[in-house]
């Protein structure tokens, strides 16, 4: 707890004046004491995770060069594509019900844990068994590649993995087991690391897909340790036998949540799609490749505390306690804006040295990298909205939402797409700023709603007003 104590000094020394305020209430409330030990926790451990992904990323780029970086990162958008049905939303309904049931009803809490498990061990398996399958006529048919046949058959391991692994975080999220968390994806990081760069030098594409298999499989090992020893501390029986009553839940909640998931893959690997069948395309997937990686990075802190938010949302709403849910809501909205914005500015300034770092290739890529980062942005301002509308149970509308965003990105990418690269990442941007602005007028809506009713209700809401959620417009 000390190194929580100065760590959170040195960072109110380091914030300028203005963030005293945001500070003071922090402090003043137990909420936001809550979430800001959540989140340091969680990045404690993940940064070093999120730097060694970016040195092995960058490594190797470098190692096989622009055009089979643009391969891997095809390779890596079509598995995680069929990914979000390997995990079918199990990620985001467990980390909402563990939370909501850890305490008041542990027996169905260790029912939903169960049946998360059999869910993305079963969907995830018979995923891998289709793309192992159809990885010709996708290589031959939509990727106009078939040389990548063996290297997408060889990817099948990833989707097993990425289901598992999203069912297993879910849980841990649930028990907020932060730490537990960060520790995992810091060895994670590491073995990462060590197994993409030799996998990169040793054999090349195929030596880099295996190193990150590797690394998975030993995530997944550390993750269902940890998730065993946190419900064992909860009491919560895990209950294979009985789980399949809970199959309602997955109906509910978890149908809408892949559903949503699904549309998000499907345009971003539809979209590189169509980038990467264009003259040069693989070459310009690959500056996109490179640039994406650093949207993830800048998304890094914002994603932290969305996935400290999400539990603590869901146990408040659980509790009906409105106010403390609200306040909680845009409190992550404005951390997430004081900590992305200028990460976002600094990117911007030096993206032509950091897309060198990649090769001389990918210096001339820096405009993507700038349009990368505002989306980043965009999409760190986002991010609280959606948990809060996943607490809240409101799946359809983040569907129906979803499915607008996809419209506007898939149109405005057919149009931009003759700037290549660039024209991809600014589709993305243009699709991020009007979801961004329908999402934020709903819950603008939805708060005026809420205050109305407090006139006849004993809990009081607090006044928001959306001009005061952060201090730049998404």
């Amino acid at each position: 707890m000390q190194d929580f104590s100065s760590l959170r000094k040195t960072l109110r020394k380091l914030t300028p004046r203005r963030c005293e305020g945001l500070w003071l209430r922090l402090e003043a409330s137990p909420l936001g004491e809550r979430l800001v030990r959540g989140t340091f926790w969680s990045v404690s451990g993940t940064m070093v995770s999120r730097a060694l992904g970016l040195a092995a990323a960058v490594l190797a780029a470098r190692i096989v060069g622009k055009m089979v970086y643009g391969e891997l990162g095809i390779i890596q958008s079509t598995v995680g594509m069929l990914g979000t049905l390997a995990g079918f939303g199990m990620s985001t309904t467990t980390s909402k019900f563990v939370a909501e049931l850890r305490e008041k009803d542990r027996n169905r809490a260790g029912r939903i844990i169960a049946l998360s498990s059999v869910t993305s061990w079963l969907i995830s398996l018979m995923l891998a068994g289709c793309l192992i399958y159809l990885a010709p006529w996708l290589c031959q048919r939509t990727l106009a590649a078939p040389q990548l046949t063996p290297y997408v058959r060889i990817s099948a391991p990833l989707l097993v993995l990425g289901g598992i692994n999203g069912a297993q975080l879910g849980v841990l999220l649930g028990f907020e087991a932060f730490k537990s968390i960060a520790r995992v994806s810091c060895l994670t990081g590491v073995a990462n690391f060590a197994l993409v760069t030799a996998g990169a030098l040793s054999l090349g594409l195929p030596g880099i897909i295996w190193g990150m298999i590797l690394a998975q499989s030993f995530g997944c090992l550390l993750n269902l340790r940890a998730l065993r020893i946190e419900a064992m501390g909860y009491g919560v029986p895990i209950s294979f036998s009985s789980c399949v009553i809970e199959l309602p839940v997955v109906w509910r909640f978890s149908v809408p949540a892949v559903l949503t998931e699904i549309v998000i893959s499907a345009v971003g690997w539809g979209t590189a799609t169509m980038l990467v069948r264009r003259p040069n395309g693989y070459s310009e997937m690959g500056v996109f490749n490179a640039a994406n990686q650093w949207f993830n990075a800048a998304l890094w802190l914002p994603m932290m505390i969305g996935g400290v938010a999400l539990p603590m949302l869901s146990e408040r709403l659980g509790a009906e306690d409105d106010r403390s849910s609200v306040k909680l809501l845009w409190l992550s909205v404005k951390i997430n804006a004081v900590v992305a914005t200028p990460i976002a500015v600094l990117g911007c300034l030096a993206s032509p040295y950091i897309m060198e770092s990649y090769g001389i290739g990918f210096k001339s890529g820096w405009p993507t990298l700038v349009a990368v980062l505002l989306t980043a942005v965009c999409l760190s301002l986002e991010f609280p909205i959606g948990q809060f509308l996943s607490a809240s149970g409101r799946m359809w509308l983040g569907f129906y939402s979803n499915v607008g965003w996809a419209v506007v990105f898939i149109g405005s990418n057919a149009l931009l797409l003759r700037w290549g690269s660039l024209g991809l990442a600014s589709a993305r941007l243009l699709a991020y700023l009007l979801h961004g602005l329908f999402i934020f007028v709903f819950v603008s809506i939805f708060m005026i709603s809420k205050k109305a009713t407090t006139h006849k209700s004993p809990i009081a809401m607090p006044e928001v007003s959306t001009s005061a959620v952060v201090p730049t417009e998404p």
